[in-house]
């Protein structure tokens, strides 16, 4: 990239934050985004997608729904933001500020250089959106599904919407968790959480029962953890919602719910911000915002590692 003139590598450093070489420890905050079609399909200049990761203040952006047409709506907003870019494959790409290194051999993630002596993980997914279990048992009629009662049912089609995308992912996950580098997943599980469909939540009506629903199960069991509702552990105060901003929550053709995801293993979890419409819904907030889906943004601290002393020479 070429260099900055000083106003506007002052205004870079002022809201973007400081430089990681500067410190012991790095902060990094990570992003999930769901843009919508390419961004197109909010009728809003792609400049309003690229704005809400600017006002995120992201350094990491797992990025869904990256296609318009033929056109690469990820890499367009890379380019704007003079970022490095990886296209995964299947409507999906990774966004950093950090030089993007090894890609896995599926393409679910790649190798992020934060610093010559720190390097992360980010793996990023889309899973199918249908049959979707909250609308099954809400009797809400969508891709011609059937209606389903039971806890165990919402797994069994579940499992069969998404179980194989899951594993796959994982099997690229769990060998990048084993180096010791901090590892993320992000994406639009279009799944929700287990830890959101709780007994409690169920008492309290917010869900219909609890349900222990298998692709975030996976990902917990696998050694990550759900970076929103570690910083936010009651699912009943706040959920978090990021599925839809487009109907009222008491439409009765649709129902909300938490579908986004930024899960970490290897640093700590310091913040978790949900980012959209207006001050109801989201923590930042970007109007209009141009997504049917609310983005997350993760805040977490990861440790450098420690420099050996060099010994003096014998004399």
């Amino acid at each position: 990239m070429s260099k900055l003139p000083l106003s506007i590598a002052a205004i870079v450093f002022l809201f973007w934050g400081p430089c990681p070489l500067m410190a012991e420890q790095i902060t990094l905050r990570v992003m999930t985004f769901n843009i919508w079609i390419g961004g197109a399909a909010g009728k809003q200049p792609l400049k309003q997608t690229t704005e809400a990761i600017i006002k995120a203040r992201a350094d990491i952006v797992g990025m869904q729904e990256t296609m318009h047409g033929s056109s690469d709506s990820s890499k367009i907003i890379a380019e704007s933001l003079g970022w490095h870019h990886f296209a995964q494959g299947g409507n999906t790409s990774i966004l950093s500020r950090y030089p993007i290194k090894e890609k896995t051999q599926s393409r679910w993630g790649a190798a992020i250089e934060i610093d010559k002596e720190t390097q992360v993980y980010l793996f990023n997914s889309h899973f199918r959106p249908s049959p979707y279990q909250p609308y099954q048992l809400k009797e809400i009629p969508y891709g011609n599904a059937p209606f389903i009662k039971t806890a165990e049912e919402a797994i069994h089609w579940a499992t069969k919407a998404r179980g194989d995308q899951v594993d796959r992912m994982l099997s690229e996950v769990i060998p990048a968790i084993r180096t010791g580098s901090p590892v993320f997943v992000t994406g639009d599980f279009n799944e929700p959480s287990f830890e959101d469909w709780t007994m409690a939540a169920a008492k309290q009506k917010i869900v219909p029962l609890p349900v222990q629903y298998p692709a975030t199960l996976k990902v917990v069991e696998a050694g990550l953890i759900d970076t929103f509702r570690k910083a936010h552990p009651n699912e009943i105060t706040n959920r978090g919602y990021t599925w839809t901003n487009t109907t009222e929550p008491n439409d009765p053709k649709d129902f909300h719910d938490r579908i986004d995801f930024v899960f970490c293993a290897g640093a700590k979890i310091i913040q978790s911000e949900v980012v959209g419409e207006n001050n109801k819904n989201a923590d930042i907030v970007l109007s209009p915002w141009p997504s049917d889906h609310r983005a997350v943004v993760s805040t977490v601290i990861i440790k450098r590692p420690e420099k050996k002393d060099k010994l003096e020479p014998s004399q």
